[in-house]
């Protein structure tokens, strides 16, 4: 068993342990915050293509970007198919249309995709994060409960021994 704990104590410390005793690898474990921000971390490490791929994907997945595209949409219909219907710049079937929007979907999806997979990435760290430190709370949670049956035990003993001293009296 301390064997088990000492090696997910080295796992969770990332570094080798002198320590011999039980104790003293609780005490380590206590002593050493393990957690980290995960978000901090990862705005660290972007670079501007990261950090431009979750600028337009955050302004492309919104409900102004939706609404305002929607308005561009029939400004350029109304344009060209009734106001300009006979020196219209894209007569109707609106095949220009066609292309912009066929080059807008073309570099929107990836883009989506870039910052889909950072933001997994980022989870799947947060999620190895929150088992460490599960972990550790969990081992230091069962050394506490040892140390509270060692306390119970003890107690049991000197209401014994004072059970003892009060019946030879």
């Amino acid at each position: 068993m301390e064997k088990r704990k000492k090696e997910i104590v080295k796992m969770l410390l990332n570094q080798n342990l002198d320590a011999k005793s039980e104790e003293e690898i609780i005490d380590l474990l206590v002593d050493n915050p393990i957690s980290i921000d995960v978000d901090k971390e990862n705005d660290a490490k972007m670079t501007f293509g990261d950090k431009l791929a979750d600028r337009l994907s955050a302004v492309a997945g919104s409900w102004t970007f939706i609404i305002c595209f929607c308005f561009f949409l029939l400004f350029w219909i109304i344009l060209n198919g009734v106001l300009m219907a006979n020196n219209a710049i894209d007569p109707y079937p609106f095949i220009l249309l066609n292309l912009l929007l066929s080059c807008l979907a073309a570099l929107q999806a990836p883009v989506i995709m870039m910052s889909q997979n950072r933001e997994a990435k980022k989870d799947s760290i947060r999620n190895k994060n929150d088992y460490h430190t599960d972990l550790k709370s969990e081992l230091i949670l069962e050394d506490l409960y040892d140390q509270l049956d060692e306390l119970q035990e003890n107690q049991r003993k000197i209401l014994e021994l004072l059970d003892k001293i009060n019946n030879q009296q």
